[in-house]
């Protein structure tokens, strides 16, 4: 019997290492320096629609791993549905750590984080493996935020390429925007938990309803009794302010709530979809 169980063993671990594909470390050009990022990337030559995928306030990998688990989750769910998945590491580029707890941000949303947005879409739209005019944002906190700025008609790209196809903004700081007018150039989809109390959904829905009529489609879910990071994976509802985790935020309640998981995935693949 043991070596049948070993075989399995061997087996289920064969199975494992199949299912969770490794990235590829690529190197984008910006204006000073090279912008890291980690490239998930389906099998064959394409072209594939890409999704650029923007990690929160605490960084896009750890010592330990380059992608934290809860991207990683969200880039091999993209993969399987056929997407390939850019996550542009846009503090670890600029040799920071976690950026949630710091008090003078270097790295801003509105600037360092829309420029790395602009260099990703320039560098896929150099190669041959993109589907050009399927080209998606999806971000998370900080870098929903940028996501936010980043779709406003100001900032348009001035080549002649396709612009992105859409954008879906996990919990982002709506708070700015809602005060600036915001709308977008292309759809965006915001989700939020009513209960968030790190991010404003009041806010959130202010900045979306103000949109209405001078915008492209743009739209809000806002998932009843759920929480900041409420799609991250096996993450207990605690308060922020509880843990010294530098990569979580000084204040707030954080945690997944498996029913407004379940809804954003499906969600993020019909808009995604479109």
């Amino acid at each position: 019997m043991r070596p049948k169980l070993t075989a399995l063993f061997l087996t289920l671990l064969m199975s494992a290492a199949q299912a969770a594909p490794a990235p590829q470390a690529v190197e984008i050009p910006l204006s000073s320096g090279m912008l890291h990022a980690q490239l998930f990337k389906p099998d064959g030559e394409g072209p594939f629609p890409t999704v650029i995928a923007l990690h929160g306030c605490g960084g896009l990998g750890s010592h330990s791993e380059s992608v934290q688990p809860r991207y990683r989750d969200w880039a091999e769910r993209l993969l399987k549905s056929g997407n390939a998945v850019l996550l542009p590491d846009s503090y670890g580029s600029r040799e920071l750590g976690p950026q949630c707890r710091v008090k003078e941000v270097h790295v801003k949303a509105r600037r360092e984080r829309v420029t790395d947005i602009a260099a990703s879409r320039a560098w896929l739209m150099k190669q041959a493996w993109v589907a050009r005019d399927r080209v998606s944002l999806i971000g998370w906190a900080n870098g929903a935020s940028a996501l936010l700025w980043a779709v406003r008609p100001q900032s348009a790209a001035r080549d002649a390429g396709p612009d992105f196809r859409a954008a879906v903004a996990f919990y982002p700081d709506c708070r700015i925007s809602a005060g600036l007018g915001w709308s977008a150039r292309v759809p965006t989809l915001v989700l939020i938990g009513a209960n968030d109390d790190v991010s404003s959904p009041p806010a959130c829905r202010q900045m979306v309803d103000g949109a209405h009529g001078r915008s492209a489609l743009a739209r809000i879910v806002v998932y009843p009794g759920a929480y900041h990071d409420f799609d991250r994976p096996n993450t207990p509802l605690h308060a922020a302010a509880a843990s010294t985790d530098a990569s979580v935020p000084e204040r707030g309640h954080l945690g997944t709530d498996s029913e407004a998981r379940a809804e954003s995935q499906k969600e993020v693949a019909e808009w995604l979809a479109r």
